[in-house]
């Protein structure tokens, strides 16, 4: 006899299911927060402490950015008026170049047509009517113009020899050049020989970062009875 097979019935819920799964991992992580927070209390940690102490780092931090911000402020502030503060000390410096090098042109000028015109003073015996300084094709080159004059009642030749010192600072420190240390005249002197005038065109080359301010001209006539002429012109470069 063949045997009746029989029926089972079982609820299926899978919903139920869910929930009673999600509903223990839930009391695991609550159990598990629960374990941590009595722990940490158990050695010592206060969390309302430590929040309270975040709180206040936030906002030290906030202060100190606030005041940072001010600080760059100011500097940026102090920085614009320093740059313009050296902004109008070069533009007077440069003003007060240009009006001495119009007053010593305009003197040399006058020197020159008076001794054209037939100064005879005694001091007018021999005299640098003009010097000017122009600049050279390389940087630190120059070219030195002398111009050498008696007046035109004296018609003996006068002769001798000129002496130069360059007056300058190096990394801000006093010195003092001659001609044989700017120029390829290794005497240091640059002989003369006219009647009424005489032009004199020197090249020379400055060192490296030597910054000329004067030029001491001595002028020593080789005959006897004249006395030196020692002149001072200040270091100005003609456009």
């Amino acid at each position: 006899m063949t045997p009746v097979p029989r029926l089972v019935v079982r609820t299926h819920a899978p919903l139920r299911r869910l929930l009673v799964v999600v509903a223990v991992v839930v009391l695991a992580c609550m159990a598990l927060f629960v374990a941590f927070e009595w722990g940490r209390s158990n050695a010592g940690f206060d969390g309302r402490a430590a929040r309270n102490q975040r709180s206040d780092l936030r906002d030290q931090i906030g202060a100190l950015e606030a005041e940072n911000h001010r600080l760059r402020l100011e500097f940026a502030k102090q920085e614009t008026e320093r740059v313009g503060q050296v902004r109008e000390r070069a533009e007077l410096a440069r003003s007060i170049g240009d009006l001495q090098a119009e007053v010593a042109r305009v003197t040399s000028d006058l020197a020159f047509y008076r001794s054209i015109a037939g100064d005879t003073t005694p001091d007018a015996v021999l005299k640098v009517q003009q010097f000017r300084v122009t600049r050279g094709a390389v940087p630190g080159a120059y070219v030195l113009r002398l111009v050498l004059a008696r007046p035109l009642g004296r018609e003996d030749a006068i002769s001798g020899r000129i002496r130069m010192t360059f007056e300058g600072t190096t990394a801000a420190t006093p010195v003092n050049l001659d001609l044989s240390a700017v120029s390829e005249v290794g005497s240091g002197e640059l002989p003369f020989s006219y009647r009424y005038s005489q032009t004199i065109e020197l090249p020379i080359r400055l060192p490296a970062g030597f910054t000329p301010s004067r030029v001491a001209v001595e002028i020593t006539p080789g005959r006897k009875g004249v006395n030196p002429v020692l002149t001072s012109f200040i270091w100005t470069v003609d456009n």
